[in-house]
């Protein structure tokens, strides 16, 4: 958890833990459950939003860089999901948000891991809730649309490329980090609770262009 979300939480007055760690790792996926469960007693919210990308022609897309974004976007979700899982299976209670893409419908154009890992997290959210939505665990997925961060640095510097993405999206700017918080906080509360397996668009309109 970063330094400033602490401290915002601290002048809340809110228990907090801040762990580190790179989740390609599944020790350190193992090690984030257990040490949240360690302090707080139980877990009630998984938001699978950690995330990397490589960017290269599919026939010359290296072996390490799939292996890297499938071990980080696709088998991570997979560990936490399965580490927080037990412990909200066992309190009859959880919510689960992954963080999918709109590459979870589309192809995308050198992205080729990215995609796959992105395709990869819409179906393990349906595979998920369709065995533990009858035992209180609600399993969903926010699919963000373009946003203006460091993952689409590259895309936000080529005029041309970022002018084609402008002009799709009916909103007509690029979505922020803020942009996704309300998605989030509804699918992290009670007002989600018949809500299952869904991959909810945050997209500006992009998918209905």
């Amino acid at each position: 958890m970063p330094d400033d979300t602490l401290a915002e939480l601290a002048v809340l007055g809110v228990p907090r833990l801040g762990l580190v760690g790179d989740v390609g790792d599944a020790q350190v996926c193992a090690m984030l459950v257990e040490e949240t469960v360690a302090r707080f007693g139980a877990i009630g919210i998984l938001v699978n939003n950690a995330g990397t990308i490589r960017r290269a022609p599919a026939v010359s897309h290296s072996e390490e860089d799939w292996t890297t974004v499938l071990g980080v976007n696709l088998s991570a979700v997979f560990r936490l999901m399965q580490h927080a899982g037990r412990h909200m299976l066992a309190q009859g209670h959880g919510k689960i948000i992954n963080i999918a893409s709109m590459l979870t419908f589309q192809g995308g154009v050198n992205v080729a891991s990215y995609a796959a890992a992105k395709g990869g997290v819409g179906q393990l959210t349906k595979a998920f809730a369709n065995e533990w939505a009858g035992k209180g665990v609600n399993v969903n997925a926010i699919a963000p649309g373009y946003m203006a961060t460091d993952n689409t640095a590259v895309l936000q510097k080529d005029q041309v490329r970022s002018e084609q993405i402008l002009a799709r999206i009916p909103a007509g700017r690029w979505g922020t980090p803020e942009d996704l918080a309300g998605a989030a906080v509804f699918l992290a509360s009670s007002a989600s609770d018949y809500i299952h397996g869904h991959i909810l668009a945050v997209d500006g309109g992009w998918l209905s262009r």
